[in-house]
């Protein structure tokens, strides 16, 4: 099978190279092996909330130049501030576009969302039902806060969060309660303790008579409150009306917040884009994943999959966005690391000794190296195979290295800007190919 891309790995960065191509009229394809990252993320995208050297960030975008100083080979420093922002807007207004609102704050700050342990973490966009605290008023406006459960549901406590809540200084004033709402029918639903899962409660409060049900006993049980915080329980798909509904019975201002996995919040963007990108005519090869490939000339000739068997598959250039150590895009050992389809060159270890690739404390104010490692990169991109560029093959998100997505809050930003910017490298070149091919006369100056 022959396509003008293909796309290795189906997350944000590469479901964002797809979107970009098949709107330019690319044929694409996208190889998935499986649930994405987003299964696990916060649904909010975060560009970044501190610098390398520990640095806080408020205006992520006004970080640029010291970011380059600090780190020349960072993702970032080598699109730079401008490409970046593109590449953020274009994702904001695509989504806005096909029913998921992203929003920012004015004047180009970070926000807070709140955390399920009642902590925040600095992000740019958030989902409309997520409420964007300020920055550096986080309870502006608010006086009175309830956080909020469903009987039996065990992946929000609001006892533990709204404890942690109380300690900040900027809420001492603010009145913070807790409730446990029962769930009309839950019997019908539980068949264990296991199952009773934000996908499975969803799939409940969808129906019309459940809903209204369920906010009638809201209103008995919290009274009067500025902000609700439920847990994300109301869909990927039609979760954004329903909470608007909810909302609508109750008065109250809802604000979702991510729950163990699987997180509908990042569940709702995948979806989304999922949809968009197989509007645009494009092709997701799910539950397939590439074993290797075939290199001549410094390009990637074809590669074979899992399912296609001996079968080929073909493009004119190829994104890489397999992802790091948890998606299977990189492999360790005891004493290196390695790209696990390809082999591809890896940025140099600062230590080959893997007990100073972490931090002995799991929640650590200082970065874990292991999450800094991955592909080594040319300014646009292209990964090398035993010191040798591979022209037609641009690598994306976390599979790249010399960022550190946990520590810096970057991780959402950069898999849609480097994405992003892969796509429009393809895009140029597919142009300038059909260009040559069209007016070849032209194109070798004999006109």
């Amino acid at each position: 099978m022959k396509f003008d891309n293909i796309i290795i790995g189906g997350g944000v960065a590469g479901l964002t190279c797809a979107i970009r191509c098949a709107q330019a009229g690319l044929k694409t394809a996208v190889i998935a092996a499986g649930q994405s990252a987003l299964h696990f993320s916060s649904g909010s995208i975060d560009v970044l909330s501190r610098l390398p050297n520990g640095t806080a960030t408020h205006y992520p975008f006004d970080e640029f130049d010291t970011l380059a100083h600090q780190s020349p080979q960072h993702p970032y420093s080598k699109l730079g501030a401008d490409i970046t922002r593109q590449a953020i807007d274009w994702y904001q207004q695509t989504m806005t576009n096909i029913g998921i609102e992203l929003h920012h704050q004015a004047h180009d700050c970070n926000h807070l969302r709140i955390t399920p342990m009642g902590t925040f973490k600095a992000t740019w966009l958030s989902q409309a039902t997520v409420h964007p605290f300020p920055m550096f008023d986080p309870a502006q406006a608010l006086r009175r806060i309830a956080l909020v459960t469903i009987d039996g549901f065990r992946d929000f406590q609001p006892q533990l969060a709204a404890d942690n809540l109380r300690l900040l200084p900027h809420f001492a004033n603010v009145d913070i309660t807790t409730a446990t709402i029962a769930l009309p029918d839950a019997e019908l639903m539980q068949r264990n303790p296991c199952e009773y899962r934000s996908i499975d409660i969803s799939r409940v409060l969808v129906d019309k008579n459940t809903l209204q049900r369920f906010a009638l006993a809201m209103k008995n049980t919290i009274g009067e409150a500025d902000l609700v915080v439920l847990p994300a329980v109301f869909g990927n798909g039609t979760g954004i009306k329903v909470i608007k509904k909810l909302e609508q019975l109750t008065g109250y201002t809802v604000c979702e917040i991510p729950t163990m996995p699987p997180s509908l919040l990042g569940i709702r963007l995948e979806d989304a884009m999922k949809s968009y990108y197989k509007s645009l005519g494009g092709l997701i090869l799910a539950g397939d994943e590439v074993t290797h490939g075939e290199f001549e000339n410094n390009q990637l000739q074809r590669i074979f999959t899992r399912h296609h068997g001996d079968m080929p598959l073909v493009a004119n250039h190829y994104l890489l966005a397999s992802g790091s150590f948890f998606s299977r895009g990189l492999h360790a050992e005891r004493h290196h690391i390695e790209e696990a389809i390809f082999g591809l060159d890896i940025a140099p270890l600062t230590s080959t000794n893997h007990q100073h690739w972490y931090q002995p404390q799991f929640f650590s104010d200082q970065p874990h190296q292991f999450l800094g490692m991955g592909v080594e990169t040319n300014q646009q991109l292209q990964p090398s195979l035993n010191g040798n560029v591979i022209t037609n093959l641009y690598c994306a998100g976390a599979i790249l290295a010399h960022y550190n997505p946990i520590f810096e809050g970057s991780g959402s930003g950069v898999a849609i800007s480097t994405g992003f910017h892969a796509a429009q490298s393809m895009i140029a070149l597919h142009d300038q190919h059909s260009s040559t091919a069209i007016f070849p006369s032209l194109a070798e100056g004999n006109i």
